[in-house]
């Protein structure tokens, strides 16, 4: 019964916060709102614009205002765009400054509708506003009526950057121009605010003995200037005209009617307009793009009469405001009565549902005891059937080791007899230098297949439990030396600083296996290189210590690599473990270390940070009880050691040293593969035919390319650092290296990754063995493919970049370079390295990723746009030959006559006396 209480709280709750939060009604439109300042004016447009709001159900309005800060209204409008909110409503503060982040809402897919000014773009989707020129063409026709056509006026202009300030002084202007006796004796810009206005044009009013009218751009601004010029006992010399026609205490239709302004021009604010507008694109249906607002002239004759109509209107607005406040009410208080009825609903069912469980548990007790018995007999059956599975998976287990353990053994043979004749032919003096190459590739491979195989069958006898030691007594820190000794030359080849170091004044005399030892040393430095970028640390540091009371020494290998995930940690000993595909490996090399290890009696941890490097540290009893093994010498372990650790040099990423600079008779290839073998084996397949240039990861390959810009790629799939996969995706999507084609090399010949590699832009794919001629077949193909593409961009003016299949990033690069080569055609001082700067590349990358495109140089390019252009003004205007030679960017006249008769054939002379 009390659980049955639980449930009965629970689920009411639950209820509960179910239906208080449908009842809340999430807003089906959000309209941000920008507003440049908190003036009278804007304050009067919110209004309308939320009293609009209120006929549209589910809209919600969020304004904010930027006071006059270019900065503020940036951040308010990427406010809206973060929020994402359905339709921004912007009244810029200054054109230029707000342009680009209302351009950036607009491409983002918000609608933009602008209010009362404009930006310097035609990327937003409405504009509604009063048209400004037109009113400063009115406002000057009625000034030059008041003053008679003659006399002195001062303009007070809004914030110079503001579209409504450009746009009526240049109305103002055009209208006054038909009336020569009057003139405008100073201009001054006071930034919409009276204050400014005052300061201003009490400045001039010291110059400025004579003033007929005052013209400014808004009321405030004018009852500004007339406070002034009382102030000097000069405002009954002078009219003051302004714009907005706001009434209320101080605005500019009771400063009309009292006689402090002339007159004022009706600046309708239009809000209710800007959210139908708004609903309408919202909604899908039609719209006007361009909402133009109508103006009159508000003066003492027919300001009273305004002051009436919006009293009644204010009367009007309040009562809206009262009964929306009182529908409120009424519908919160329906609200609340609905969710009572629920709530009571609710637990009346409850109360149902509560009894029926009572009586229904009485029965179901006694079904479920009659159910455990017989569940507990079926478990019973299925823990006798696990046992039996359980011995058949181990049975199954060692079937698979053994079947392993066989085929590691059968191949030794064919390895040993591939081995020895090849040392055999390594000594002939008969060898060229090409076919001496391509044995050693085969004898270093044999003995790593060699070594692994060993590894295998070690592994085998540590699963059975016949793995022994082979005890020996030496010295620990030379042993160390010589063994390490083997990667120096590694170690140059990397840029890798690799040290070895021992406590001072402290005896390594150790008895132990000193070939397993050699393995557990030789399997860490693998590691360690394998995953130390150049330039970095390596270090192995040997110190005594006491282990269960007893002598003991410890050795720690610390290298800065890329080290490993918190979650892969405790696995890494595991058999067969591998932390992703991208670093490949048997997965049994660190659970020999572990298992050798172990037979020492000794303890193996590990310390590691993802990014930053690894600490692999073992402790072993410096004296392992037991019989010394005469046959065991540590010159054996030694020559072992160094044939493994030098072919595990020759197999590790060494990065080739590329070219400052190739012929330009040679397409340059760059080969990106951490096998040192197959980079020297693609070399030497290539290196007739092509420049080849070398990276060991994806990350030096991805730097070479930048650098060189190369004809083609050919990158590995599984690579430390960075892998084939994120290369090439970065590759495609950097602007210097989108066009190059990636030819992609993998051991694997499953479907899923070739797909996720086309996925990431590559153009081809090779499996792994893989023949010379295939390969050269494959990539002489792609650079073909590039250059037939090369053909269709000869005339960058000309292509129809939305019907040839081409990136998009190399659709953005060649639009833009045209475009760039169009608004600066006339500039004899363009040069490549402003191109270049503009579209964000080197000299070197520009004229590399143009000519790979188009065939052309991007000097030859402007040339032939020039002339182009030069040839279409020939035909169609009466220029001379000296005027186009100018106006096209050229020099000098004989240069352009030179050029032109070469790309044409004819000299432009011909061409005029053919117009004749």
């Amino acid at each position: 019964m009390k659980y049955f209480s639980v449930y009965f709280l629970l689920v009411l709750c639950m209820l509960n916060c179910l239906l208080t939060a449908c009842d809340r009604e999430e807003p089906r439109y959000v309209i941000g709102v920008s507003q440049c300042s908190d003036d009278e004016w804007r304050t009067q447009m919110n209004k309308e614009i939320r009293r609009e709001a209120l006929f549209y159900p589910g809209v919600e309005i969020r304004i904010r205002s930027a006071r006059d800060d270019n900065r503020q209204q940036i951040a308010d409008i990427e406010y809206f765009i973060r929020q994402g909110v359905d339709l921004i409503v912007v009244a810029p503060n200054e054109a230029d400054a707000i342009t680009p982040v209302v351009e950036k809402a607009y491409d983002k897919g918000i609608p933009v509708v602008l209010v009362d000014r404009k930006i310097d773009s035609e990327r937003y989707t409405a504009y509604i506003g009063a048209d400004n020129y037109e009113m400063g063409r009115q406002i000057g026709t009625y000034i030059a009526s008041r003053m008679r056509g003659e006399g002195n006026i001062v303009e007070l202009a809004g914030l110079k950057g503001s579209t409504p300030a450009r746009d009526r002084h240049h109305g103002l202007i055009d209208a006054l121009s038909d009336f020569p006796d009057i003139h405008i004796v100073a201009t001054a810009d006071a930034g919409w605010l009276k204050q400014s206005a005052k300061t201003a044009f009490d400045s001039i009013l010291v110059k400025q003995p004579q003033i007929n009218l005052v013209f400014a751009h808004n009321d405030p601004m004018a009852s500004g200037a007339c406070e002034a010029a009382r102030g000097r006992g000069r405002d009954k010399d002078m009219l003051f005209v302004g714009v907005d026609a706001l009434s209320g205490e101080g605005l500019g239709v009771e400063s009309v009617a009292d006689g402090t302004l002339d007159a004022t021009f009706i600046y309708p604010t239009g809000g209710d307009r800007v959210v139908q507008v708004a609903m309408d694109i919202l909604e899908k249906r039609s719209f006007p793009r361009e909402t133009l607002l109508s103006t009159a002239l508000v003066n003492r004759q027919n300001a009273r009469i305004m002051q009436m109509q919006t009293l009644h209107i204010s009367t009007l607005d309040a009562k809206i405001e009262k009964l929306n406040g009182q529908l409120d009410a009424f519908l919160s208080r329906y609200s609340a009565q609905r969710m009572f009825l629920y709530a009571c609903i609710v637990i009346i069912a409850l109360v149902g549902a509560l009894l029926f469980f009572v009586v229904r548990a009485f029965w179901t007790k006694n079904r479920l005891n009659t159910e455990l018995s017989r569940q507990k007999q079926q478990l019973e059956e299925q823990r006798d059937q696990l046992i039996t599975l359980s011995r058949q998976l181990e049975d199954a287990t060692h079937a698979k080791l053994s079947f392993f353990t066989n085929v590691s053994h059968d191949f030794r043979t064919p390895l040993t007899l591939i081995a020895d004749p090849v040392d055999q032919l390594l000594q002939s003096h008969h060898l060229n230098e090409h076919e001496r190459f391509l044995l050693n590739i085969v004898h270093k491979n044999v003995a790593v297949l060699l070594r692994l195989v060993n590894q295998i069958l070690d592994f085998r006898k540590f699963e059975d439990g016949k793995l022994q030691l082979r005890l020996s007594q030496f010295d620990l820190h030379a042993s160390l030396l010589e063994w390490a000794d083997a990667f120096r030359t590694l170690s140059f080849r990397k840029h890798i600083h690799f040290q070895i170091d021992a406590d001072a004044d402290t005896d390594f005399t150790v008895t132990a296996d000193a070939e397993k030892l050699e393995r557990i040393v030789y399997n860490l430095l693998s590691n360690s290189f394998k995953f130390t970028p150049e330039n970095g640390q390596i270090s192995m540091h040997l110190s005594s210590c006491t282990k269960n009371g007893e002598p003991a020494v410890r050795l720690q290998v610390t290298d800065t690599g890329v080290g490993m995930p918190a979650e892969h940690v405790r696995h890494i000993f595991d058999s067969f473990y591998q932390i992703d595909v991208h670093h490949a490996g048997s997965g049994i090399g660190l659970a020999l270390v572990k298992a050798f290890v172990e037979m020492h009696h000794g303890t193996i941890s590990v310390d590691t940070t993802e990014g930053q490097g690894t600490c692999f540290t073992i402790e072993i009893p410096a004296c392992q009880s037991g019989t010394l093994d005469p046959d065991t010498t540590r010159s054996a372990v030694l020559t072992n050691l160094k044939e493994g650790a030098v072919l595990a040099a020759d197999q590790e990423t060494l990065q080739a040293v590329a070219p400052e600079s190739t012929p330009d008779d040679k397409e340059t290839i760059l080969v990106i593969d951490d096998n040192l073998d197959i980079r020297d084996y693609v070399r030497s397949v290539l290196q007739d035919e092509y420049n080849v240039i070398e990276a060991a990861n994806g990350q030096e390959g991805l730097q070479q390319a930048m650098k060189y810009v190369p004809d083609a790629i050919i990158c590995d799939v599984m690579m430390p650092v960075m892998d084939g996969m994120e290369c090439c995706r970065r590759l495609k999507s950097e602007v210097q290296t989108s066009h190059i084609p990636v030819m992609m090399l993998t051991a694997y010949a499953v479907d899923e990754q070739k797909i996720k590699g086309y996925e990431c832009g590559a153009d081809s794919y090779i499996s792994k063995p893989f023949s010379a001629r295939l390969l050269t077949v494959r990539l002489r193909n792609l650079i073909e493919n590039r250059r037939r593409l090369q053909s269709l961009f000869a005339d960058i003016s000309n292509v129809s970049l939305q019907k040839t299949p081409v990136a998009e990033v190399d659709k953005g690069f060649l639009e833009k370079l045209h475009r760039l080569i169009e608004e600066r055609l006339s500039d004899p001082d363009l040069s490549v390295e402003e191109l270049g700067e503009q579209i964000g590349l080197s000299r070197v990358q520009l004229y590399r990723k143009t000519k790979a495109l188009c065939g052309y140089s991007p000097n030859e390019l402007l040339r032939i746009a020039r002339l182009k252009k030069a040839a279409s003004l020939l035909a169609s205007t009466e220029k001379t030959i000296s005027e186009i030679t100018y106006e096209v960017g050229f020099s000098s006249p004989s240069y352009f006559t030179k050029c032109y008769k070469e790309y044409f054939g004819e000299n432009p002379t011909a061409v005029l006396k053919r117009k004749k």
